[in-house]
């Protein structure tokens, strides 16, 4: 049965593939293969199916090397926008600070200008105020002058008629005539006398008003000016102080411990013992000084701030072309697959990619340690720890000072790893945190 089978088939596949006979031809015998139309119908169908095996493995490979392409070009156009970002946030902040700067020399140079006209005004006031009594003064006299000329008449009057009695002669019309002109005389002479100056006087009054209400009026704009001064001022600091709240909000920190903590570290004082001496001068408590005061508390909350960003660990310890792998939380462990708790993120570069510090801190660990291998620890401020570890080369020694930017090591794959990458931990009061925060958190303002 078999037999015939086997017969039809080769019958059947003759028509397609005839027998073939390949001859071996050598010095003492010539011997020859028989290809049946079975062996070489299976033969062609191995090929067909080799050929078909080869094609798809090569077409898959094309794409998978065109999808890597273009997988790195993404990255890279990512990386540029990403670089052209934080240089234009850099570049406005720049122009933030150097806007509070001009405005604050503006704002110190409008305060003496307001203080020299304070002082005008006060010396005109006081001028003013001399004049007035100068005025009173003298309409004083006046009156006292016109009562003794009248005391003085009546007191002559009586002598007159005191002598008259005596002597029995009366005063003729002409001596009555000369008296009365020598009195006209006196009395027109101190009269003009006392015109002029009250004249002088008024025509002082009034330049004194003049000059005031000038004063007045340059201080009114001088106001003015400051008002808008203050107002770019108020919105400069607020815009500055909101994304780094914000930055500091996002990266699970409480702003007002953060600051608490840097205003003790930097609260140094001193300087001579002397007395106190009080003074009510310069103290008026006006609405420009409280506004003045609220500026200037800002800018040391805007100082207390870029303090506090140096030594939190905010942005990437990795500046050149690299991608995100295993991130912080629970997986699968990539060697022997059990489920396991990753306490912190995976960034997969090129063998020896430096790393570099992304904040001041003191090196606490550089050496190698099991599952890490090359490890580095850094201590910063506020109970916050930075690891980094699979390490190539460790670039510090422990209690080294290291400040943001600075180069530690290398990025590698020591230890308990399946590639070059650097691990990434973050941990606050011993705790380990996503580091991912700290990263997203520096976009607000880096």
């Amino acid at each position: 049965m078999l037999t015939r089978l086997a017969y039809r088939i080769n019958l059947t596949l003759e028509r397609f593939f005839p027998e073939q006979r390949l001859f071996l031809k050598s010095d003492a015998t010539t011997r020859f293969i028989r290809l049946r139309p079975t062996t070489q119908a299976i033969t062609v169908a191995v090929s067909a199916l080799a050929l078909g095996w080869t094609i798809f493995a090569t077409a898959i490979l094309l794409m998978d090397f065109i999808n890597s392409g273009s997988s790195r070009e993404q990255i890279q156009r990512q990386t540029a926008l990403y670089e052209t970002r934080l240089n234009a946030l850099s570049d406005d902040r720049d122009l933030r600070v150097a806007e509070a700067a001009g405005a604050q020399e503006r704002f110190n140079l409008a305060l003496a200008q307001v203080s020299a006209m304070q002082e005008r005004l006060l010396a005109s006031e006081d001028s003013r105020r001399e004049l007035e009594t100068g005025v009173d003064v003298i309409q004083n006299t006046l009156r006292r002058t016109i009562k003794e000329r009248d005391a003085a008449r009546v007191e002559a009057s009586r002598a007159t008629l005191a002598m008259t009695q005596q002597s029995g002669v009366t005063n003729s019309d002409a001596g009555r005539v000369h008296d009365t002109e020598v009195t006209l005389d006196v009395m027109t002479s101190a009269l003009m006398d006392t015109a002029k100056e009250r004249d002088a006087n008024a025509a002082e009054a009034v330049k004194s008003a003049q000059r005031t209400e000038a004063v007045m009026k340059q201080k009114a704009e001088l106001e003015a000016r400051n008002d808008v001064i203050f107002a770019k001022l108020e919105q400069a600091l607020t815009v500055s102080v909101e994304p780094l709240d914000k930055m500091f909000r996002d990266a699970g920190l409480d702003p007002d411990q953060l600051l608490n903590a840097v205003r003790s570290g930097y609260s140094g004082q001193g300087g001579p013992l002397s007395p106190i001496s009080l003074s009510t001068m310069g103290l008026s408590g006006s609405p420009d000084e409280t506004r003045a005061n609220a500026i200037l508390a800002g800018l040391d909350t805007v100082n207390l701030y870029r303090i506090a960003a140096f030594k939190v660990p905010l942005g990437l310890p990795v500046k050149t072309t690299f991608r995100y792998t295993s991130g912080f939380g629970g997986r699968n462990d990539p060697i022997n697959g059990s489920a396991r708790m990753h306490e912190g993120q995976d960034l997969a570069g090129d063998y020896g990619s430096p790393i570099y510090a992304p904040a001041d801190g003191t090196v606490s660990f550089a050496g190698w340690e099991n599952g890490y291998g090359r490890l580095i620890k850094i201590q910063h401020a506020f109970g916050i720890e930075t690891r980094y570890g699979h390490l190539s080369q460790i670039r510090v020694d422990v209690g080294q000072k290291v400040s943001r930017g600075d180069r530690i090591g290398d990025m590698g794959n020591s230890g308990r790893s399946t590639g070059t990458h650097l691990h990434y931990e973050v941990r606050l009061s011993g705790n380990a945190v996503n580091p991912m925060t700290f990263i997203r958190a520096a976009n607000n303002v880096f």
